[in-house]
């Protein structure tokens, strides 16, 4: 992995975060939803959910 590409995950896992995609990580679905809100980050800024029921 370069550089750029550790620095889209670390931004993707604070974005993630302040959504709160890791609370409660007990089901798939919401295991799921944190891993696509992390890699799709960008569109969470932009008012996008990604949780997965």
């Amino acid at each position: 992995m370069s550089i750029g590409g550790i620095v889209y995950l670390v931004l993707g896992l604070l974005v993630a975060a302040s959504q709160n995609y890791f609370d409660h990580l007990s089901t798939l679905g919401r295991l799921l939803s944190a891993i696509i809100a992390v890699i799709i980050w960008p569109l969470l800024l932009f008012g996008i959910d990604v949780r997965i029921s």
